[in-house]
This record gives structure tokens, sequence and C-alpha cells, in this order.
């Protein structure tokens, strides 16, 4: 499959192309020894990276700072079991939430190695919150879903400290070259193999080819194709948009996690209420704005489980209440908790609230449900392989299926470093091939963009969308006009593409339509209602569950439709 940059209006010439040591701003010669371009810097890239740098040398490359991202803001925790029976229990209750769709054997490939791979981030120095007062070596949280406390962290701001201390490894390892502030645009494949990646400077523009043995897709989730989302703003979907564009399949892209409780106010749109806050006794409760049923309890009206209900049924419930009232949001209530318990146990969302106006100790939260996990993504194995070869995917940007229809709290992390750790040790069992020269980026027959305002224009338009018509609760009806519109945005985007120079916005905005077209097509391809994909025409689960497996069509502008449906067998 030829790289859709040849059709873009960005012609090339074939030229032999070393890996780089620095940024191609620093007029650095590129070296001829970087065997991996990991793309992504979250808890999958970092993680890769420091597996495979012992042995072979690696190019770490991030659109924003290094280590920014989703993996960041993780406030919960890494859910895992150090003993075989607490395994056993984790499997079962990762299958439950999945509603019928998690891959068995993946599930349980993962989460039998959670217990090593929390005493590898050990090894790296995270200091995990300890609760050696009561007897126990660590202090285990507890979140939806989850039959019992397994969830190792770092206070509320787990994600932070993971990321802190994995960043220090990787500035300090001699075979990690990080580039920063370099966005990919799309992956170059020949004669069916990935043999590496077009990269743009940002903010200065210019589009390098940059060639490797192997390259890791690694960064992260569609958030922002929502207009709300706790994600940051680089979740635009890059990697698996590029992934399509390169001839992988794609699964489950209607299953989109969103979480039950964002912050609700003006100035922290995207500030997320951890899973833990209702593990450890929160109460959601319905607002004043609700008239005489302000205060009340709502979860159990809608699961036994209440508030420990899985993502989606609280979400669901939420967004139901909203709908049925006519609310802006609800109440999530921990006074009950104490000042102290809650500055112990969640410092940073207390500090955070307060900053804000809000004393969560004596006052209840406002708490609205955003776009928070892609359950989809490209397929892969456990090992990472994705259907083209040298390419591999880890993290959010894949779908190992682990997650099936519904995401269970804190499992994503855990396969960040076991399949992470995986991947990496199987690129080191290969002889690596030989460095095949890519075809440079010429923009020689575009020019410069005149109307910038139509990128922001149809960014607004998509993610309103999407938010509108492809959100918790869908109707084939909400889908097909979501399809119809986002047929002719992606016409637009596409032909802009092809007519200007590329800028960082205009990659996102590309990643993003293409990326909506697939959640969409995969929408409509289930017929029935199953986790994190609600149907008002299929309310009902239906027999047999299969997973959605999009295939793309052989093209050198991607397919003229979103998707050809493909069976699932096989899949994994």
């Amino acid at each position: 499959m030829e790289n859709p940059g040849i059709a873009s209006g960005h012609p090339i010439q074939s030229v032999g192309m070393n890996p780089p040591t620095e940024p191609p701003g620093t007029g650095a010669v590129c070296a001829p020894d970087v065997d991996v371009i990991v793309i992504g810097t979250g808890l999958a890239g970092l993680t890769t990276a420091l597996e495979l740098a012992d042995h072979r040398r690696v190019l770490l490359l991030d659109k924003q700072e290094l280590g920014a991202g989703a993996s960041d803001k993780a406030q919960g925790g890494i859910a895992a079991s150090l003993d075989p029976q607490g395994v056993e229990s984790h499997v079962r209750d990762t299958l439950i939430a999945g509603a019928g769709l998690c891959d068995e054997a993946a599930t349980r490939f993962i989460l039998e190695r959670g217990g090593q791979a929390v005493q590898w981030l050990i090894a790296q120095g995270v200091p995990f919150t300890t609760d050696r007062a009561h007897g126990h070596e660590y202090h285990l949280g507890r979140e939806g879903g989850h039959s019992c406390r397994r969830i190792f962290h770092v206070a509320d701001s787990t994600g932070h400290t993971v990321q802190s201390t994995l960043v220090a490894k990787v500035r300090a390892h001699p075979n990690i070259v990080v580039w920063e502030r370099q966005m990919a645009v799309d992956l170059i494949v020949r004669d069916g193999r990935c043999v590496g990646v077009y990269v743009q400077e940002v903010p200065a523009g210019t589009v390098h080819a940059l060639a490797a043995r192997f390259v890791v897709l690694a960064n992260g989730g569609a958030g922002k194709v929502y207009l709300y989302t706790t994600n940051p703003d680089c979740a635009t979907g890059d990697g698996i948009a590029m992934a399509w564009r390169a001839g992988c399949r794609i699964a489950n892209m209607e299953f989109i996690q969103f979480h039950p409780t964002c912050l609700y106010h003006p100035y922290a749109k995207s500030f997320l209420i951890s899973e833990a806050v209702r593990g450890e006794g929160g109460i959601l409760r319905l607002p004043p704005s609700a008239g005489e049923e302000a205060g009340r309890r709502f979860m159990p009206d809608h699961d036994a489980r209440a508030e420990l209900a899985p993502r989606d049924i609280v979400a669901r419930s939420i967004d139901y209440e909203m709908k049925r009232l006519g609310i802006d949001y609800v109440h999530l209530d921990v006074t009950h908790l104490g000042g102290e318990f809650l500055q112990e146990h969640f410092p940073m969302i207390h500090a955070r609230c307060l900053e804000l106006g809000i004393d969560i100790a004596r006052e209840p939260i406002p708490v609205v449900p955003a776009a928070h996990y892609t359950c989809g993504g490209v397929v892969t194995d456990v090992a990472g392989h994705t259907d083209v070869p040298g390419l591999y995917a880890v993290g959010e940007v894949a779908c190992t299926g682990l997650h099936g229809a519904n995401r269970l709290a804190s499992n994503s992390l855990l396969e960040c470093v076991v399949v992470g750790r995986a991947l990496a040790a199987d690129i080191l069992t290969q002889a690596p091939p030989a460095v095949v020269a890519v075809p440079e980026w010429d923009d020689t027959r575009v020019r410069d963009s005149d109307e910038e305002v139509v990128i922001s224009h149809n960014w607004d338009e998509l993610r309103r969308c999407m938010w509108n018509y492809v959100g918790i609760v869908r109707s084939t009806k909400r889908l097909e006009r979501a399809q119809r519109r986002i047929g002719m945005l992606r016409e637009e985007i596409h032909d802009y593409y092809a007519q200007f120079h590329v800028t960082r916005d205009l990659l996102e905005l590309r990643n993003l339509v293409d990326v909506a077209a697939l959640i969409v097509a995969s929408a409509l391809a289930r017929r029935e209602s199953r986790g994190l994909h609600y149907s008002r025409d299929f309310p009902q689960a239906a027999g047999n569950p299969a997973p959605t497996v999009l295939a793309p069509r052989s093209s050198r502008r991607g397919p003229a439709s979103p998707a050809i449906p493909q069976s699932p067998r096989g899949m994994w």
C-alpha cells in the first residue's frame, strides 16, 4: 500500500535516510544507529523505550513535551494482583466489565503479569502509597467494577508520579534519543512493511522522512473527537488514523468510555474526579436544580452496585437523570468522609477544587460525564504486532482484546506496562532488518493556506457533531446523520490537506475526522446494546457477541467510505 503522502499533493523523491540523533532544527548530522522509533511518550512509550534501550538505540518522538499526555493525568492507579487467587478474581471482574467482548487469552496474559509490572515500576523508583500502619505493605484502592481492593496508587496522582519517574530514567539513558515537539504525519510502508515515518517539526512546519527498522505507535487515544473530554489536547487519534491509512485493521471503535465524573466548572472543563473517590464512599446525588428531588441518591435506582457499578452504567445513569430533569450536572458528595481523609487520599483533587472555590469536605462536587478512553484501536496481539510487519502498537492506541466493550478501571496503565515490555522483548528476539531508503517529503506542489479559519470551524463542527449524535446514548437515525455530516467534512479536510502546507492543527483535524468516521461505522455495524455502546433502537444485547473489525480499502487517499466490516474470526 502506498503512503498517503504520495497522493496528497506532496510528491516524493526516494533517498536514503539514517535515523537522527537530534531534532532536524539543530542542524545535527543524522546517525546510523537508531533501531526503533517510538511515537508517543506516555506510559506505554516510555516503558517500551526503557525495555529496549539496553540492547537497541531508540528514538522517542512526542508532539508535545516528553511525558506529557493522558498517562500523566491518570489519578486512580494500576490494578494488579500478586497472588494466583487474586488474579482469577481480577480476570473475572475484567470479563464482566467487558460485557462478553474481552479476549480471554489476552486478558489472562496481561493480568497474570500484573505483579511483575508493579515490581518493575517499583524497581524504576515509583513510590506507591504504603499502608504499613494497618499491616499492609501498600495501600490498595478500589474502584467501580472491582470486587476487592487491588489498585496500586500514589495518592491521587499516580500517573504524574509514574511519568516523572520514567521520564528521568529516559533522559538519563545513553541509548534513548528524545525529540520533543515533533509530530508524526504518516507511516511509510514499502513492499508491505513499515520502514519509517514522516515527522513534522512543531511549530516550524518542516517535514522530515525518518527510516527505522521498527516503528512503535504509542500515541494514545482519541478523546478530543468529542466536545467534552477528560483527555489532554494531544488525544487526537493520531496513531489510530495513521495505522488505518497504512493498512491496519481497526477494532471496537464504537466503545468510547465516558468517565462519569468530570468536574463541571467553566475554568476546569477536563479535570477528572477519580473513580477512586466513589470507591472510597463517594455518593452521587441530584443537585438543587432537580427541585423536589434535590439531594436524592439515585444510583441504587439504576444498579444494585450503586456508585461501584462499572463506568458505562454510572455514566449512562447520570446522563439519564440529567436529561430526565433537564439539569446540567449532578453532585458527587464526599462530605461524610471528612477533610483529613480527603486530604490524605485525594490531595490533588482536594487542592484543585479549593483553587476553584469548592471545599469538597463541606460541599458536594458538581460533575458530568465526559469522553475518557478509547477502548478500541489498532488490532494487535499481546506483543503489539499489527497487520503491517515492522509496525507495533501499544497502549490506548491499540486493541489487544483486554478491554472488550468496557474497560475496567485502572486496567489501562497495567496494559501499557505489560504489553510494552512484551513488545520490547519481541523486538529483541529478532535479527534487526536493514534500514530501507525511504521517500523524502516534498511539498513543492502545495502552498500556504490563507483560510486557517476553515480548520477551526471544521474542528468545532466535528466535535459538536460527535457529542450530539454519537454520545452516551445513540440511535440509528442520529448515527446516520452523523455519518453524512462527517463524510462531507472528511472530503473537505482531505481536499484541504492535498492543497496546502500541513500544520499541526490540520494534521490533528485530519486524524480526528478519520477516527470519527471509524467510530460511526463501528457503531452502525453493532445492532445491539453492549457495554459502552447503547442504542435506543437495539436496547438489548444480542447473542454470540463478536468484536467489530474494520478493514481499510487499499487506496491512495484512504477508503472512499469509512470501512469494510470484516469477520471477527481470527481477529487476535
